[in-house]
């Protein structure tokens, strides 16, 4: 069945802007990148998304394309640590699809841990998926998007064959302001900024742009579910924190997406995009109840009470 258009999509948008376009999307059978996908789809668009779990790409696959008819959406079986077969997997998009004019950079890994009880490999891990794949992302994809931006140029007038040759890296805000049990990711992520701003630095004179969504706490996703209690009252602790009130929802970073990637988005470069509801400016290392600083990490204790991650996320 289905997911309805208004769980990944505002009104606002007008059907067919990414009409004959292609998105490559790593991560893509994720819970928030499936949703920036289904949007650009739902706009028009085809799609090829990467991931490790054939079952699981395959079936996110035929499940985005159902958002519109006659869609095409494709799932591909790749380790983003892995640059060759990315590369192999953007030629067989390019082949299947007839172009590759957007992608994502959205492959991920995260869990809670304290420095103490981290290890140097599952430090490793973190940023070999996260810093690593992004990177090996960029270098599969830049050659076609270069010719997709040569297609589709950005002028800032408007184009009647639609825009091409943007890049989007999904990021994290913890290296903004430090927070425990999350080094890892916070050094992966750090990273994953500078690869964005270096790719539109250096490729914006061929016509990319290269932009990072950063997401703040996005309700029913599967990076809540590991970094925050699922408990009613937590919950509800920790959204009275963030400025608008609420946690978010996985329509507003499509929205984003999509800016990004439509006209609207021609003219940003090299920046971040933070869809966090301000969430960022009021945190920092003491903004956790359930594991208080300094206390939790001087008592040594396990995390507990977080959704815990696949064989490939353990110590």
């Amino acid at each position: 069945m289905a997911v309805p258009r208004e769980q990944f999509l505002s009104p606002v948008w007008r059907d067919g802007i990414f009409e004959n376009k292609v998105l490559f999307c790593t991560g893509g059978a994720g819970t928030i990148c499936s949703m920036q996908v289904r949007a650009f789809v739902a706009l028009g668009g085809n799609a090829c998304i990467i991931g490790r779990n054939p079952e699981k790409t395959e079936r996110g696959a035929a499940d985005i394309a159902l958002v519109r008819p006659g869609a095409k959406v494709i799932g591909l079986v790749a380790d983003v640590r892995d640059v060759k077969a990315l590369e192999d997997a953007a030629n067989r998009c390019v082949k299947e699809l007839g172009s590759l004019d957007f992608a994502i950079a959205g492959a991920a890994g995260n869990f809670l841990a304290p420095m103490a009880q981290l290890s140097s490999n599952a430090f490793k891990t973190v940023m070999d998926i996260d810093a690593v794949g992004s990177y090996n992302t960029a270098k599969a994809v830049l050659p076609h998007l270069v010719k997709s931006a040569q297609k589709h140029k950005n002028t800032g007038a408007a184009q009647p064959t639609g825009t091409g040759g943007r890049i989007i890296f999904v990021s994290a805000s913890f290296h903004f302001t430090g927070k425990p049990l999350q080094a890892h990711v916070a050094a992966a992520k750090a990273a994953v900024d500078q690869i964005s701003h270096a790719v539109g630095i250096e490729y914006g004179p061929y016509g990319i742009t290269s932009n990072i969504i950063t997401p703040g706490p996005i309700a029913n996703t599967e990076g809540m579910a590991r970094l925050s209690k699922a408990d009613p009252e937590s919950q509800k602790k920790f959204a009275k924190k963030i400025p608008v009130g609420r946690y978010g929802q996985v329509k507003e970073i499509a929205d984003a997406t999509v800016y990004l990637f439509a006209e609207t988005g021609s003219y940003v470069n090299a920046n971040t995009l933070v869809v966090d509801g301000g969430q960022w400016r009021v945190t920092g290392a003491a903004d956790s109840e359930s594991w208080a600083y300094p206390d939790f990490l001087l008592s040594g204790a396990v995390v507990d009470g977080v959704a815990k991650g696949g064989k490939k996320s353990k110590l």
